[in-house]
């Protein structure tokens, strides 16, 4: 099955990119700022886009500082039923490049600091390569890059503006 991936160097700690992935003013901050969210297995969060569309996820996994897993349970039809991963890895820059030297790029950019985390994203389960699978890419990437503005700076591009 068809699967979009992401791995982001993010100048933050995992703690921090965990809260901003779980707690509601973390989501709406750097994905849309209409998000109902718990840290709560099992807990269903909503996202909404504008007044007529919203997403459902449920939160089926979560491990602190570690790993958040949502299962889609409401949205566009492609959605439904895919899962979505994000994996945390902090550690110092020369540990980071020496496990993850895919990122080595990304961790030069930022070579003032002397650690972070890899954020390993997966959106998993879709039926089929299609154009929604590829426009979802294109904009996880723009909501991963708001994530990482907000966990590095604290202001985020969450919807509408991530464009």
């Amino acid at each position: 099955m068809p699967a979009i991936r992401h791995n982001i160097f993010i100048a933050s700690s995992a703690q921090t990119i965990f809260e901003a992935l779980t707690k509601e003013d973390g989501l709406s901050a750097w994905w849309t700022p209409e998000t109902r969210a718990k840290a709560e297995q099992g807990f269903v969060c909503r996202f909404s886009f504008g007044p007529r569309y919203f997403k459902e996820m449920q939160i089926a996994g979560l491990d602190p500082n570690r790993t958040v897993e949502w299962l889609c349970v409401w949205g566009a039809n492609e959605w439904m039923g895919t899962t979505i991963t994000f994996n945390l890895h902090e550690g110092t820059v020369k540990e980071l490049l020496k496990h993850h030297p895919e990122t080595e790029g990304q961790i030069q950019q930022r070579h003032q600091h002397k650690s972070g985390t890899i954020l390993r994203f997966v959106h998993d389960n879709w039926n089929e390569e299609s154009p929604m699978l590829a426009e979802c890419n294109y904009t996880w990437a723009l909501f991963l890059r708001s994530l990482k503005l907000f966990c590095e700076t604290g202001k985020g591009t969450p919807w509408p503006g991530q464009h």
